[in-house]
């Protein structure tokens, strides 16, 4: 990319990378360790009871309550990723809790630790090209700059 033309590009590499890396450092990254540990069959294992099934046109989720086998350590209004086929309202599932921000993991696993590695790569790649972009703009027009300054002379003028 030597020269950036075009309202496309310009929109892209201006506005569309930047929303791209803040988009998936801040949602990807800050449930990434908790995803993988719950993959790795980390965390605090409990019991998940589903209350309320909330569908989009693409995917539905389950929010319900998770309760620790050891301790009780309980929290409410969770979501449970990777939820197994057949989950009921009411029914319970195997979880773990692991951290995340707004929810606990299935132990029957999923897919949910590729789809947040994947964000927040897309999201670090998306920062990267955008600093090595905005950094070669810049020795640019310094370079430019330069090159088009009138010598300077030091010699009286007549």
């Amino acid at each position: 990319m030597e020269k950036i033309n075009g309202w496309r590009t310009k929109v892209f590499v201006w506005i569309g990378l930047p929303v791209i890396a803040a988009i998936g450092l801040m949602l990807g990254a800050t449930d990434l360790a908790p995803t993988w540990e719950a993959k790795n069959g980390g965390g605090t294992p409990g019991t998940f009871t589903a209350v309320d099934e909330e569908c989009s046109r693409r995917n539905c989720e389950w929010h319900g309550d998770f309760v620790a086998t050891e301790g009780g350590a309980r929290r409410a209004d969770v979501i449970l990723y990777d939820a197994p086929d057949g989950l009921t309202r009411g029914g319970t599932a195997e979880a773990r809790d692991t951290g995340a921000r707004k929810g606990v993991f299935s132990t029957t696993g999923g897919s949910t630790w590729l789809l947040l590695t994947g964000l927040t790569v897309a999201g670090l790649a998306a920062a990267v090209a955008w600093v090595v972009i905005i950094v070669r703009t810049v020795r640019r027009r310094r370079t430019a700059d330069e090159t088009s300054a009138p010598p300077t002379t030091f010699a009286p003028s007549r």
